[in-house]
């Protein structure tokens, strides 16, 4: 299984267009050692040629033409996305996909509430109706003990879906009333090898369920919005705390870095890394704790294979 991660940043991306933070102004200035990320998307392929795109950020057509195998040219138009898996319904995982207009009709996975918001707060699907009929909609199922699903482009890889807690965006017909669905993190198996990677941009909190999931991949690609609790405060460029936006920090008790060390199998990789966060700087203390614990710090371009 190969895993190529398009876009390693939060909503926003590095640095954001508008914000000054240490971060964002040490990066535009040089006076940081730091990469500039887009926002997050992977794609994942079992033979290099047919790729399951993994969200569509608003970056994505930089991110397409950034990666060789996504423009394969067997045809005067062609694309190397077979299929789109939506995790949630969120702008910066999604907007992308009205930039992919002219490739309709595109075969999109996603949970019966994504669908929802997708169709009506924010209806992008009906949207691209008028593009050769939009969207072949799939739907990613959810209930228990029948939540997995193989997409024929690409038959090699079986998926699990794994609802996590968390909000609906808030132009979500019930952004107040949060449903299974809203938000699911993903486990790819590859059928031949028996290799797993589990995938949540978004992990407010580390649920029971997700224990054996998590600590049975080969490779876990979460979570890395926050340093810290209060980091948008600290910063000055917001109110919120990391986990009433849906994102666990990395630091302090029962936080990702704590709890990544308690799994011994999987290869440990941070992914969705806000503006904000320290570890953007590659001589800060904070990357440096993070690394010191054997956790990866992904990277626009990183590549992954299981």
């Amino acid at each position: 299984m190969k895993v190529q991660v398009l876009g390693s940043a939060a909503g926003g991306g590095f640095p954001q267009w508008n914000c000054n933070c240490r971060n964002c102004k040490g990066v535009r200035e040089g006076t940081i050692n730091a990469q500039p990320r887009t926002q997050s998307s992977i794609a994942v392929s079992a033979d290099g040629e047919h790729w399951i795109l993994f969200n569509t950020s608003p970056d994505i057509r930089a991110q397409l033409d950034s990666f060789g195998p996504m423009q394969p040219a067997r045809a005067i138009r062609d694309t190397g996305i077979s299929a789109i898996v939506f995790m949630d319904s969120q702008i910066d995982h999604t907007t992308g996909l009205l930039m992919l207009r002219e490739g309709c009709p595109h075969d999109v996975w996603c949970t019966d509430m994504v669908r929802q918001d997708l169709t009506s707060g924010f209806p992008i699907f009906n949207m691209l109706e008028h593009w050769n009929g939009g969207i072949n909609w799939n739907r990613i199922p959810i209930e228990a003990g029948a939540n997995q699903f193989t997409i024929p482009q690409v038959p090699e890889l079986k998926l699990t879906a794994v609802p996590l807690l968390s909000s609906a965006p808030p132009y979500s017909p019930h952004r107040n009333d949060p449903h299974p669905g809203d938000n699911i993190g993903i486990k790819i198996e590859d059928t031949r090898t028996g290799k797993t990677l589990f995938y949540a941009p978004g992990l407010g909190q580390i649920e029971p369920h997700l224990r054996p999931v998590m600590e049975n991949a080969d490779c876990v690609l979460v979570d890395g919005t926050i340093w810290q609790e209060d980091e948008l405060i600290v910063t000055g460029v917001g109110d919120k705390l990391g986990t009433a936006m849906g994102h666990l920090p990395q630091s302090g008790p029962g936080g990702m870095i704590e709890y990544l060390d308690t799994l011994d199998k999987p290869r440990k990789v941070l992914i969705h890394i806000n503006n904000t966060n320290p570890i953007l700087d590659e001589d800060s203390p904070e990357r440096a704790e993070v690394l010191a614990h054997g956790i990866e710090i992904s990277f626009d371009g990183m590549s992954i294979e299981l």
